[in-house]
């Protein structure tokens, strides 16, 4: 059965009980498709709107809900059970990077000052900051303080990451601390205690024996 007005088709019911609203094909119970409305510009595509003013739900599930795109949210959201953020591997916060040398994903930066990091360039440095998250195959499950600018860059600031090592100052293997190089951008092996003190990235969850590289590395700022 097909519903329209002036010539369009604004319903249909399809075989198997599918209900379709603004498309022919419904692919489940009810397929409902935005269009623009009337008056608004393009992007304001609504396709399904639920208002309750009272102190009830506009909408209540029972079950999975999938979400296949971006959801924005302008109020609280109030979970009794448990997030499970399944798609990434560590906490990242956003920084501008200055210092003119590109800080790719890996790569080990120090602050310098305000909400600004540059690339590492010196051993033991009390500065470090951090891992430029998303090289390799891990990404960050939460980045706080996202803002628009092509110099920003997620900092890995806890969680696992894949990252930047030198093992020409020292062979690494799983568990060594890690503190900053000489290498630029590079992490190393920290031997020095005293120096170690406020300069550790966090540990090698890899080894390499030689060379440069990138290796797995639970980040620990210590």
């Amino acid at each position: 059965m097909i519903i329209g007005t002036r010539g369009h088709e604004a319903m249909r019911i399809a075989p198997f009980g599918r209900v379709g609203i603004n498309t022919s094909k419904p692919d489940a119970t009810l397929d409902v498709v935005g269009i623009p409305l009337k008056g608004l510009p393009p992007p304001e595509t609504t396709a399904l709107r639920a208002t309750n003013s009272g102190p009830g739900f506009a909408g209540f599930f029972q079950g999975k809900v999938g979400v296949n795109g971006d959801l924005n949210v302008n109020f609280d959201i109030n979970v009794l059970g448990d997030i499970k953020l399944v798609g990434g591997a560590d906490l990242a916060e956003e920084f501008d990077v200055v210092g003119g040398i590109d800080a790719d994903p890996g790569t080990v930066v120090v602050l310098a000052g305000g909400d600004t990091v540059q690339v590492s360039d010196r051993p033991y440095d009390r500065r470090v900051a951090g891992v430029v998250s998303g090289a390799g195959d891990l990404r960050p499950a939460l980045i706080l303080d996202r803002k628009s600018g092509s110099d920003r860059r997620p900092l890995a600031l806890s969680g696992k990451v894949w990252c930047k090592v030198d093992a020409d100052c020292g062979a690494l293997d799983v568990g060594d601390l890690l503190t900053t190089s000489s290498t630029p951008g590079h992490a190393m092996r920290a031997t020095d205690r005293e120096l170690s003190f406020g300069s550790v990235i966090g540990k090698a969850l890899g080894a390499l024996q030689a060379g440069r590289g990138l290796i797995p590395v639970l980040v620990a700022l210590q």
